[in-house]
């Protein structure tokens, strides 16, 4: 008998240990995936976590912005004199706290003319040349200025079609790209300078590229950002800095009645205003000084009675000023109610109290060689006194002084508000411009322009302060700025 077989043992019926692996790193990536998944969306979650906060600030910021006109209008409607400049001392300018917000009132320093330090306050706008009552011969005294672009500038704003010798009408406009007319009426804003044949950025911008009167870091870096300068360590603005279209001045006299036009010969109206404030026998010498009106001779007891002789015609205030002998006191008691015109308003006048030296040396008779001496000479504004032109005749030759007289004031009616504002935690810039109107009974927005696209304007200062108060995890808006403005 042959012997049995072995059986074969039978096969398992487990999983091989390949497969077992094989089944692992299926789970890995899965699970390597779930992760992934759940990374991605917390990533998406913090990122809109992020960009709802910045929401927020810059909601407060607005709202910041907002609250900051009320606050400047209401500091506009209690100046002490009709025309006065607003007193720094009289209310808060820098990093003032809106709840978890703050704004800044983006100003410029009237004792300095360029430093890399930010000032804040109002912006005078007749401390600036008027884009629609500026000469040709004004506007080429500019930095950067043309006589090409300033004969562009008279030819945009005139109401006729005729060409000035350099300038450009239609036949020019109509050949640019797109092609389009030239307005011939007055410039309703300034930045309506671009649309005017020959303006490029470097000519209305210069090297102020967010119009904040700074030195930037990117200002002064050559050519490694815009805006392209030369790296000299001053800020050459461009003519933005130095034109407006805002200045006018009212011809109201302190106590809402028209002002009294001294241009005219008929001087019944200026005898009872001088007698009423100085006297019968002062204003009787004082307008001796004028002649007798109609150019007859004889003389009167009261006031307007005058001497033998011509009348006198002035063109100006100032000029009426040095022709009556009065002493300043005098003046001021009765300046505020003087005009050279019967119009409801006078457009243009340059506000000698706080005018550049740039623009000073724009008006005829100052020019460049009295402009410094005028802005080294002028007093201290102070909320006590009434603003007057009476220091420019001690400063300036009595030629000089009555051919610039028509083109000068003392008053200002329009002042820019650059409000800049942060929300909460630092964030959320923005910044808005705006140009207040005293000239009425209550102060009104004239203009407003967003100019948060410009970019920060608050200088490296502020920047550094902030960055500083987050790391050290608070930011109390109230300690901010302290070592800036005043």
């Amino acid at each position: 008998m042959s012997p049995r077989r072995a059986l074969p043992a039978p096969a398992p019926t487990g999983p091989r240990r390949s497969e077992r692996g094989s089944v692992l790193i299926i789970v890995l990536w899965i699970s390597f995936g779930l992760v992934s998944l759940a990374l991605y969306f917390a990533h998406t979650m913090n990122f809109e976590l992020r960009a709802a906060d910045n929401r927020v600030a810059a909601t407060l910021a607005r709202q910041a912005i907002e609250g900051a006109a009320r606050y400047a209008s209401n500091v506009l409607v209690n100046l002490e004199e009709p025309g006065a400049i607003p007193d720094i001392l009289t209310h808060r300018t820098e990093a003032v706290p809106v709840g978890d917000a703050a704004f800044w009132f983006l100003g410029r320093n009237p004792e300095s003319s360029w430093s890399n330090e930010p000032w804040f306050g109002f912006v005078d706008e007749a401390s600036k040349l008027n884009l629609n009552t500026a000469t040709a011969n004004m506007l080429e005294q500019l930095p950067g200025m043309t006589p090409e672009f300033a004969a562009a500038i008279i030819d945009w704003r005139d109401s006729d079609s005729d060409l000035t010798d350099g300038g450009a009408e239609d036949e020019t406009y109509q050949r640019l790209n797109p092609p389009y007319r030239c307005k011939n009426a007055p410039f309703e804003s300034l930045e309506e300078l671009r649309l005017v044949y020959g303006a490029d950025l470097l000519l209305l911008y210069g090297d102020d590229a967010n119009l904040n009167g700074l030195l930037d870091p990117n200002e002064d870096d050559g050519e490694n950002s815009p805006p392209a300068d030369n790296r000299d360590g001053r800020l050459d603005p461009g003519l933005f800095e130095y034109l407006t279209v805002s200045s006018r001045e009212p011809n109201t006299a302190p106590d809402g009645s028209t002002r009294i036009n001294v241009s005219s010969t008929n001087r019944t109206e200026l005898a009872s205003l001088l007698e009423e404030h100085l006297g019968a026998d002062r204003a009787n010498e004082i307008l001796r000084a004028f002649g007798t009106p109609g150019g007859g001779g004889g003389g009167g007891g009261g006031p307007g009675g005058g001497g033998a002789g011509a009348a006198v015609t002035v063109r100006s205030v100032l000029e009426f000023y040095l022709v009556s002998g009065m002493t300043t006191d005098e003046f001021a008691q009765v300046e505020g109610y003087l005009s050279v015109s019967t119009n409801q308003f006078t457009e243009g006048l340059v506000n000698v109290n706080t005018a550049s030296e740039t623009v000073l040396a724009c008006l005829p008779g100052i020019g460049p060689e009295f402009a410094s001496t005028l802005v080294a000479s002028r007093p201290t504004l102070t909320r006590t006194e009434p603003p007057s032109l009476a220091w420019v005749a001690d400063v300036l030759e009595r030629e000089n002084a009555v051919e610039a007289g028509p083109y000068l004031t003392a008053r200002s009616y329009q002042f820019t508000v650059d409000i800049a504002a942060l929300g909460q935690h630092g964030r959320g810039y923005q910044r808005v411009k705006y140009i207040f109107d005293t000239s009425g009974s209550a102060p009104r927005i004239r203009y407003r322009q967003d100019l948060t696209h410009l970019g920060w304007a608050l200088g490296p200062g502020v920047r550094e302060e902030l960055q500083q108060a987050r790391r050290e995890g608070t930011i109390a808006f109230g300690t901010l700025g302290t070592r800036w403005g005043r």
